[in-house]
């Protein structure tokens, strides 16, 4: 490899690593409180950003993250089997929140229906989310969304 070569990969390495990053599991089952747990570990998450020398997270997108987290997890403990996981990574213009679930099913999101009461949840992370995927894995699936940390970027409602 040359030496140009060597520089753009780590360079590439280097730029799609978070800044910071933490994990927790929670299982409704043994715990009633996960889905609040959940949100105020989200929230200590996102307070803990400028530990990396990065500005402090506005209050709005603390407030959508712990959103995001909260019908995520909620998912997972009332639609799965077992514990869930959650995963956040903070980026440098976002936070990735990733929920693993041992459920091999993907989440379906409803059509619009203001009529519905409940299972908006998806439709909501869809909303105000720049992205929202789901990614098979070995013993479930991993539901992946990235909330951009600036308001007015593209998918944050």
């Amino acid at each position: 490899m040359t030496d140009a070569t060597t520089a753009t990969a780590t360079a590439e390495r280097a730029a799609s690593a978070p800044l910071l990053s933490a994990s927790a599991v929670f299982d409704g089952a043994a715990d009633g409180g996960a889905i609040g747990s959940a949100r105020a570990f989200t929230a200590d998450f996102l307070t803990a950003a400028s530990a990396v020398g990065r500005p402090p997270v506005p209050e709005d997108r603390v407030g959508l993250a712990t959103l995001v987290v909260s019908e995520l997890v909620t998912n997972a403990v009332r639609h799965t089997s077992g514990p869930c996981r959650l995963l956040l990574e903070l980026r440098r213009d976002a936070v990735e929140i990733s929920v693993f679930d041992r459920a091999a099913a993907a989440p379906v999101p409803h059509g619009h229906d203001p009529a519905r009461v409940g299972q908006h949840g998806l439709e909501i992370v869809v909303a105000v989310c720049g992205s929202v995927a789901v990614e098979p894995g070995p013993e479930g699936k991993r539901v992946r969304a990235r909330l951009p940390l600036l308001a007015g970027d593209p998918g944050t409602g």
